[in-house]
């Protein structure tokens, strides 16, 4: 396991699990969850899942992770959109696992210059990938000019 020289650290609390509360300490983020019908759950309106907060960290950071590695390279990826679709489901081997499908989307790149990007920002660069690689399915689908 790699270590890490820590620059920034949020934290969060969670009540209640699945059907319950999350908010971080300063309060930026705060949102009651439920468990989707799709799960057996009651669905509330207005609610979030764990799935939820997932996709949308990781589609934050890897955009943060393909625009580090643009301007690396000294191109421009601030147009680029990052979409995470992440599932949950019963694993082969019991319990539950998550997989993703992320979309990314910047028409003002190539297509193989965006497929580059995304390859070194999953690779190399985007914690949440590292944190995933060789634990979650992660799936790409990219669309360059």
């Amino acid at each position: 396991m790699d270590r890490i020289t820590p620059l920034f650290t949020a934290t969060a609390t969670a009540s209640g699990g699945r059907n319950g509360h999350t908010q971080s300490s300063d309060g930026v983020v705060k949102t009651e969850l439920s468990v989707p019908k799709a799960m057996g759950g009651p669905g509330k309106p207005g609610t979030a899942t764990p799935e939820h907060l997932f996709a949308a960290g990781y589609a934050a950071c890897f955009g943060g992770a393909i625009d580090f590695v643009a301007k690396q390279q000294k191109k421009d990826a601030s147009k680029a959109r990052v979409t995470a679709a992440v599932s949950i489901g019963p694993r082969d081997g019991g319990g539950f696992g998550i997989s993703v499908k992320m979309h990314v989307e910047d028409k003002s790149l190539s297509q193989a210059d965006l497929a580059a990007l995304v390859k070194e920002a999953h690779e190399k660069i985007c914690p949440y990938s590292h944190a995933t690689r060789g634990n979650v399915d992660v799936q790409f689908e990219v669309v360059g000019a």
